[in-house]
């Protein structure tokens, strides 16, 4: 895009108002205008900015690739959004306040110079298609579901060690599971336990699919041979109350999670590119969609993989000052591309006869387990780039020949071990 045809405007965003610093580049007037967070304000602004500019591209550069004022600027097809780092924009200030001194109408009058002087380090932001991005909030927010429902089990955990740790034996390792939530509604204390009969609570896990003879054994004999470990009442029945309200959440958080799960496994069944994604080793039927909208539907976004595993935040940082030399992963990234990433390279270990060989080499040399799945991973996001750029599906027989016809050492040692 050719920027001396664009009105160039600078925004910073907040809650409630937005300063804007715009500039026509033909006739250098510039303005400045405090904007409230309003649809029907910004709708009135850029009509403006596009009646009184026709014919003109109007580019605006925020610190945002998400969030309402994007989505409401990606209405109009006359205005071109540039993204910018936070981290960028806070670096790019400090040059010329080293103070630190900072206020809101001076970052947008700096987005503008940045758009103006700078254009070729920015990117236009180019959304993916309406299916990929409904894909991409659905995946998200499981995981934020997921990660809700681990806080209230360690919230519970950390209750019944209080009044009734017997309990974290006698139920399901995973504590949000359905033989966990049901034996605390029913039994929330050691006391209504203990007081059960044991035909019933044998009768209670086979209802549950706990069949293990052994198991129910065990459990059994530790309700005969336990006491309670608090005695006072005022304990146990806040902690009853409490635990019972915990596990009402995690039931329906359960719920809300498998209905995550069966939307995006609609909405991945029938993506175009599901078939560069479904077959690689170990993504499973839930990383397997978040890679797919890591990497996501515009195929100009990157031309090499390294940007990507820059952008994933894979690929570590190195820095050097003298003699000194410091090797550290990347602070700026999105945190959950990256976590997909990592999780689906640990699990091809499994799976991945190639990959696990990797792994191994990488303990054998010092890394530990982390780093040397980072390392794995930065190798897989160059063979599903390949895949993804070609659009073609992954194949383990294809990988591990064209590791053999380049004369990879991971060829030689699977011929070793086959």
């Amino acid at each position: 895009m050719n920027m001396n045809d664009s009105i160039l405007v600078g925004l910073d965003w907040a809650d409630q108002k937005h300063d804007i610093c715009w500039r026509d580049i033909d006739t250098g007037e510039t303005q400045i205008k405090v904007l409230k967070h309003t649809p029907e304000l910004i709708n009135e602004w850029v009509c403006d900015l596009i009646s009184r500019y026709p014919g003109k591209r109007i580019a605006v550069c925020l610190e945002q690739t998400r969030g309402p004022v994007v989505y409401a600027l990606m209405g109009y097809d006359a205005v071109d959004i540039y993204p910018v780092n936070p981290s960028t924009m806070s670096d790019y200030r400090k040059a010329f306040s080293p103070s630190g001194a900072k206020d809101d109408p001076g970052d947008a009058a700096l987005m503008l110079e940045l758009l103006e002087l700078h254009p070729e380090s920015l990117k236009l932001l180019k959304p993916d298609t309406e299916d990929t991005r409904l894909l991409r909030s659905f995946c998200e927010d499981r995981r934020k579901a997921v990660d809700m429902r681990t806080a209230l089990c360690s919230s519970m955990r950390s209750r019944l060690k209080g009044y009734f740790p017997q309990a974290l034996k006698l139920v399901s390792e995973q504590l949000f599971a359905e033989l966990t939530c049901a034996f605390l509604m029913k039994w929330p204390s050691f006391e209504s336990v203990a007081a059960a009969r044991p035909s019933t609570i044998r009768r209670f896990y086979y209802a549950h699919q706990s069949r293990s003879e052994k198991c129910i054994k065990e459990r059994l004999e530790l309700v005969t041979s336990s006491r309670s470990l608090c005695s006072d009442t005022a304990v146990v029945n806040s902690s009853v109350i409490w635990i019972q309200m915990i596990v009402k959440q995690i039931r329906l958080l359960n719920r809300e999670i498998q209905c995550y799960d069966r939307r995006i496994k609609e909405l991945f069944s029938n993506h175009d590119d599901k078939f560069i994604f479904e077959k690689l080793p170990g993504a499973g039927q839930q990383l397997a969609p978040r890679l797919l909208v890591a990497f996501g539907t515009d195929r100009d976004r990157y031309e090499k993989s390294v940007e990507v595993s820059n952008y994933f935040g894979i690929s570590p940082v190195i820095v050097r000052s003298g003699k000194q030399k410091w090797v550290h992963w990347r602070w700026h990234c999105p945190k959950f591309i990256r976590q997909s990433v990592v999780e689906f390279a640990g699990k091809s270990i499994v799976y991945s006869d190639w990959a696990r060989i990797y792994y191994e080499e990488q303990i054998k040399r010092g890394k530990g387990h982390h780093a040397a799945v980072r390392a794995l991973a930065y190798k897989w996001i160059r063979v599903i780039f390949y895949c993804w750029k070609q659009k073609v599906a992954y194949d383990e027989k294809t990988y591990t020949a064209s590791l053999s016809r380049h004369g990879s050492w991971i060829a030689d040692r699977l011929k070793k071990t086959a």
